[in-house]
């Protein structure tokens, strides 16, 4: 057992999404205030990166059809980055206007998810951020890149995993400084997120990479275990587990936060996160959407195993 964890880091890097990617998957759009107050409560909990919202058309999320007015108003005490997922160069042009100085793009590894998503081809999206990642970074921001349905597609089943490192590379090469990979259906399984991560180590460094897990089916902390032991220092998380995918049927929510940073607090691994203020910003967020919220550290709460 003593193999299992002998490459574990002193210390990992936790990404944020639940103002973006949790809201966006609400039924009723959130009041600009209580975004605002979510956000508040993620920095203050010591979160240093927190992905805001989206500068996607109304028509697809309109969930986040404030946008701009989020990234105007939200105020990241020093040393927190604020970001925003820009899927054109429209998005891009509203995401400087507002101040935002890093944003995030996407791509889905397979076919259908990407035209239901955004309505395009692969190719087609790929060429789109030809107008996205070059001016971006020339305007000094800082770019990431997703790539979604790395271990499954809900419409197309099995990914070929080579096919998504491929994309992960290309984003690389046009700019982005990590790539995000998404369990966007919540699928992956221990051993079959180590070949996925064999391959893509073997293209890019573990540290351009970040780890986006879904929790449908209960696997995304073993997986993350697997990235830990295999290099990777990043990873995605929602606070209480808020989220999903609007257009993969079956998504449950994302990794909760809570549940990531407990287990990496057990395991002596250090996050910059005070767990009792996450918890928190959990009960936050439950109280700006309105509805119990599946986090298990979130329910159970953070109380310690006494004798």
């Amino acid at each position: 057992m003593s193999a299992l964890f002998e490459r574990l880091p002193d210390r990992v890097s936790i990404y944020e999404v639940s103002p973006r990617d949790g809201l966006q998957n609400e039924r009723a759009a959130v009041p600009l205030l209580s975004k605002l107050r979510l956000i508040d409560a993620l920095a203050s909990s010591g979160l240093k990166r927190i992905e805001i919202t989206s500068f996607v058309s109304p028509k697809w999320i309109p969930q986040l059809a404030d946008a701009d007015e989020v990234a105007a108003h939200a105020k990241p005490p020093t040393g927190v980055t604020l970001s925003a997922l820009c899927p054109n160069a429209r998005g891009l042009a509203r995401a400087r206007a507002a101040g935002i100085r890093e944003i995030a793009v996407f791509v889905s590894a397979s076919e259908t998810h990407n035209r239901k998503n955004v309505n395009k081809s692969v190719a087609e999206t790929l060429a789109a951020f030809e107008q996205t990642i070059g001016p971006a970074c020339q305007a000094g921001m800082r770019v990431r890149g997703y790539v979604s349905t790395v271990w499954g597609c809900p419409y197309e089943g099995p990914v070929d995993p080579l096919r998504a490192v491929g994309l992960a590379k290309q984003l690389l090469n046009m700019g982005c400084y990590q790539i995000s990979l998404g369990d966007t259906l919540g699928v992956g399984t221990p051993r079959q997120t180590k070949t996925i991560l064999e391959l893509a180590c073997r293209e890019m460094a573990p540290e351009r990479i970040a780890m986006h897990m879904h929790d449908t089916r209960g696997g995304a902390l073993a997986n993350v275990l697997v990235g830990l032991e295999m290099g990777i220092r990043d990873f995605d998380a929602s606070v209480a587990g808020m989220g999903g995918c609007p257009y993969a049927p079956g998504a449950a929510g994302n990794l909760a936060t809570e549940d990531l940073v407990y287990m990496l607090h057990g395991m002596g691994i250090e996050t910059g996160v005070d767990l009792e203020r996450l918890v928190e910003a959990g009960r936050v967020a439950e109280s700006i959407v309105g509805r119990l919220l599946p986090g298990k550290v979130h329910q159970a709460g953070v109380r310690s195993l006494k004798a």
